[in-house]
This record gives structure tokens, C-alpha cells and sequence, in this order.
């Protein structure tokens, strides 16, 4: 279970769906990701939706929480209607492309890290995808949910990019960058050095992540 911040306030600009478009535009532009606009349009509507306390959470008698993604696979799987199912796949996605999109350093600390959750929720919008075209009733967001799936890790990395960019960075973080980087050799650490002007010239010895 993921308890809530007490300040969910993400970011503090007037019109949050221009912020997390122009920032997601320009991270994929720099990763060489391409998506059609539809699906950079309902990533964007996702992000913006998701900054309110009540639509990302779940009120229970302890409060506002988290549900786990097994729990969410599991209501899918026993879903009593087609669109139940599709709902629960979709929620499935979506909290799997939030939480692992802006929350992957919190997720290096748990159990489960961000591989789970970019293995689930792009199978999740795979399997939504095909539910959608194999429907009686064609609907273009199949397409979307396909792309979504085929580039999860795509737009994971980008929304990385764009929490990234959004922090201040003074010298400590700059050492904790360059510590991850020594460590594992991730070339998302190493952009992040880049930016403040240190060239990691050669990988260290050792596992690379993204």
C-alpha cells in the first residue's frame, strides 16, 4: 500500500495540461520518441488528472491509499462485464505509467522496482488494445493503447526527463547523480549530469539501466 503525500501539489503553474505537454513534447523530441497525438494528448490529460489527490488514490476506511497493481490486475481479471474489464485495464495502465514515470527513484527503495511496473502496465494496455479492436464497436483509442504499450518504456524514460527538468538541482544532487551513475551506469543519471555540464566520457563496470 502507497499512502498519499500530505502535498500533492506536483507542480504550481496556472494551467497544469500546457505545462505537462510542453515538457513531455520536448523530453520525447530529445529521446527521439515519436507517438501520434492522440496518445500525447490522453498521456497529457492523464498526468494533469492524476495531480488530484482523489483520482489517483482510493478512499478506504484508513484514508486515501494506493491500490497495488496486483490488486488492479486482479480486478480485471474478474471483471463481471466487458467494460469493467476494460476500466480496470486502463486504471492498471494508467497508475503503472504515473507512479513509475514520476515516482521511479521512490520505486529503487521498494520491493517491487520500476521493471514491474513497466511490464505490467504495458501488458495492461496491450490487453486493452485488443479488447478494443476485437470489439464489435471499432474505437480509435485501440490505437492509442497499442502505441502506449509497444513505447511504455519510451514514455516511462520521457516523463523521467520531465520530473528531471523540473527540479532544481544544487550540489548535492549533482553528487547523487553522479553517485547513481557510478554505481549502475544509468544513462538517465549520466543526462542528468550532462545538463550540468559533467560528459561521462565511459560507462563504469557493472549493470546499466535506463
Amino acid at each position: 500500500m502507497v499512502i498519499p503525500p500530505k502535498n500533492m501539489e506536483l507542480i504550481t503553474t496556472s494551467d497544469v495540461k500546457t505545462f505537462f505537454h510542453d515538457s513531455l513534447v520536448c523530453a520525447m523530441a530529445n529521446q527521439n520518441l515519436h507517438a501520434r497525438d492522440d496518445t500525447v494528448a490522453y498521456v497529457v490529460n492523464m498526468l494533469a488528472g492524476f495531480t488530484r489527490t482523489d483520482h489517483l488514490y482510493e478512499w478506504n476506511h484508513d484514508g486515501y491509499s494506493l491500490k497495488p497493481l496486483a490488486l488492479l490486475f486482479g480486478e480485471a481479471v474478474e471483471a463481471p462485464t466487458t467494460k469493467h474489464r476494460q476500466h480496470a485495464l486502463r486504471r492498471l495502465g494508467d497508475v503503472a505509467l504515473f507512479i513509475a514515470g514520476l515516482f521511479a527513484d521512490s520505486l529503487n527503495r521498494k520491493v517491487v522496482d520500476v521493471d514491474y511496473y513497466v511490464s505490467m502496465g504495458g501488458a495492461a494496455y496491450g490487453c486493452l488494445s485488443e479488447a478494443i479492436r476485437s470489439s464489435k464497436v471499432m474505437h480509435e483509442g485501440g490505437a492509442v493503447f497499442e502505441e502506449l504499450s509497444e513505447n511504455f518504456t519510451g514514455f516511462v524514460e520521457a516523463l523521467e526527463e520531465v520530473v528531471d527538468n523540473s527540479r532544481v538541482a544544487d550540489d548535492a544532487d549533482v553528487i547523487r547523480w553522479y553517485e547513481v551513475w557510478a554505481r549502475t551506469g544509468s544513462n538517465r543519471a549520466a543526462r542528468v549530469l550532462q545538463r550540468h555540464g559533467i560528459h561521462m566520457l565511459d560507462k563504469p563496470e557493472g549493470r546499466s539501466r535506463h
